[in-house]
């Protein structure tokens, strides 16, 4: 799942616990560009970034580096002088548009000699593979890889599941089919691993947590670590769309959102991968510890 509107605190929003990973710093040391800067995802990969001593630039809507999606007259200034970039295209790589952002994109980044590119996208999106490939096909020679992130499991402690746990309801067009939510933490060590390691250049990580839940069992999850009751309601995409709007998203934003989880939450993204293994050497963290860390930093205490 990229960052969406629905996924991501953006521009108004110890890393060496357990190591970098079996890259580390590598050959590409040069200054990086994090796209969506101050989103739930690009958070992290600065802090990752900085914590290693690699040169980074903070792209946002209001940031020192001004960059945004829907304005690419500043692109080419944010990426001038700059070795690589993370991608995390907002609102989402399965929207229309897409594509075409990422093909003009791919064309500034080889313009300005960048030489390496990762990006974020969707585990089990057909549409954004179609932006994934037009990223490749315009960047030329520059070293492009994909991350496919499933649901995060930050959406219920930094996204706008929170409230629902707060109030003890998880309200979801999720039925009973199983998730293997990842930890944005494991995301931004394959980032940062792809971004200053080799090895990486083509490849395309699958990354899931170690075990798939359903909703159901992830509300079980959730309450125990927040120490209240929480439950999960399921409901149909259009109804939840109608929620949404009544929250005052636009009828054409809740529907998009509504149709996503319903292409992402047939049963086809269920099964785990070994993508965080692959590259980090290590396993997942689990969906417990994620909640249990959450709980631990307050995120539930409104």
């Amino acid at each position: 799942m990229t960052e969406n509107a629905y996924t991501r605190r953006d521009d108004d929003d110890n890393y060496r616990r357990n190591g970098h990973g079996r890259q580390g710093v590598g050959s590409m040391t040069g200054t990086v560009l994090v796209t969506s800067g101050t989103g739930k995802t690009g958070r992290r990969v600065v802090e990752r970034l900085a914590a290693l001593g690699v040169p980074v630039r903070s792209g946002s809507r209001s940031g020192g580096v001004p960059f945004d999606w829907q304005d690419d007259t500043g692109w080419e200034a944010a990426l001038r002088g700059t070795d690589a970039a993370y991608v995390a295209y907002y609102p989402d790589l399965a929207v229309p548009g897409a594509a075409e952002a990422m093909a003009a994109f791919g064309r500034t980044a080889a313009a300005c000699g960048v030489r390496r590119v990762v990006l974020l996208s969707g585990r089990g999106e057909p549409q954004a593979v179609v932006a994934e490939e037009a990223l490749r096909g315009a960047a030329g020679a520059v070293e492009v890889t994909v991350v496919r992130s499933a649901f995060f499991a930050q959406n219920f402690s930094e996204g706008a599941l929170l409230d629902g746990v707060i109030g003890g309801e998880l309200v979801f067009p999720a039925g009973t089919t199983a998730e293997p939510f990842l930890d944005l933490d494991d995301l931004a060590d394959v980032v940062v691993a792809a971004l200053t390691g080799d090895g990486h250049a083509g490849a395309v990580y699958e990354l899931t947590g170690p075990r798939s839940l359903t909703f159901g069992q992830a509300a079980e999850e959730l309450g125990r670590a927040a120490g209240r009751p929480v439950r999960y309601v399921p409901v149909t995409g259009p109804a939840y769309a109608s929620l949404l709007e009544e929250f005052g998203m636009s009828e054409a934003e809740a529907g998009f959102l509504a149709e996503l989880f319903a292409t992402l939450l047939d049963g086809h993204n269920a099964a785990t991968t070994d993508g965080v293994k692959r590259v980090l050497g290590r396993e997942p963290k689990d969906f417990a510890d994620v909640a249990r860390e959450a709980a631990r930093d307050g995120a539930w205490h409104g």
